[in-house]
């Protein structure tokens, strides 16, 4: 547990903002005190999640930033200013089989879940260490904890989000920064992103709320905590890892992992970049 970071009085820079996740994450910060800036692909759901906060007697700023352009993310970094709370939650899904996704998919899919963890954090990270404190949000998924059939790209990805995460956190403890690391791995959340998919268990295996993963995600920021599974269940893989392979795939079966994007959707045709394709660069929430 590291010391965390008080949101009342810091700025807190979610990407991915606009929608989702990001937007629950900004209006709840922005309540507990926080000023927030929005990054968002979509200049428009940056600015309507700004407006809600201000309507509100909150502090937000936004920013149009495509989170895969290195470029367009340092010279938004510029703009931003020093940051306390960094949360890295632009994500995309392609939700389609191996051989199914386009070239372009699965190149997207990692330059917006992978390669934009490195162009966003190194944006911010020297500011922060040199300041001696603030903490870096990585939000992975329960994907990046087991292998899910239809996110072979996606899993992947969640799978190296959590890898940059276990790597920084141990940099900034040897490096004694001061700055602190959350990895965030949930199930699917109801924001849109995985519309269509089932669980067999509800009890156990919950669809999550948006607005209670968002303030769960903060109240570790606040205390220092450095990961956060949800639902508890999934902090159980593990341990199942310690199976033979045969028996972990019967038990991941036996829940029906495997089988929960069967009648995966993802977001209505309206919206920019969906379905499918996806080609959305930080205006949809990580899940």
């Amino acid at each position: 547990m590291g010391a965390g970071t008080a949101l009342a009085g810091s700025t807190v820079l979610i990407t991915g903002g606009g929608s989702g996740l990001g937007r629950r994450l900004a209006l709840a910060a922005a309540r507990r005190g926080a000023r927030v800036v929005i990054w968002d692909v979509s200049a428009d759901g940056g600015r309507n999640v700004r407006d809600e906060i201000r309507s509100a007697g909150g502090v937000a700023e936004t920013q149009p930033v495509n989170v895969a352009d290195r470029e367009a993310v340092q010279a938004a970094a510029a703009v931003a200013g020093p940051v306390d709370v960094l949360i890295n939650n632009a994500g995309v899904v392609t939700g389609k089989l191996l051989l199914d996704a386009a070239d372009e998919d699965i190149e997207r899919t990692f330059d917006v879940n992978v390669l934009a963890l490195y162009w966003v954090t190194r944006a911010f990270l020297p500011g922060m260490a040199a300041r001696g404190r603030g903490t870096v949000v990585t939000v992975a998924s329960a994907a990046g904890l087991v292998g899910v059939a239809r996110q072979t790209d996606y899993s992947a990805s969640k799978f190296a989000a959590f890898g940059f995460n276990e790597s920084l956190r141990a940099e900034l403890r040897a490096g004694r920064t001061g700055v602190g690391t959350l990895v965030v791995c949930p199930y699917y959340i109801d924001t849109g992103m995985f519309d269509g998919v089932r669980t067999r268990f509800p009890r156990l295996l919950p669809i999550l709320k948006e607005e209670a993963v968002a303030a769960k995600v903060l109240d570790a920021v606040e205390s220092g905590r450095q990961k956060l599974v949800l639902p508890p269940l999934v902090n159980l893989v593990p341990a199942a890892r310690l199976l033979p392979v045969g028996a972990f795939d019967r038990l991941m079966d036996t829940l029906r992992i495997n089988r929960t994007m069967d009648r995966f959707t993802g977001r209505p045709a309206e919206v920019p970049g969906a379905p499918g394709v996806k080609h959305d660069d930080g205006s949809y929430s990580a899940g």
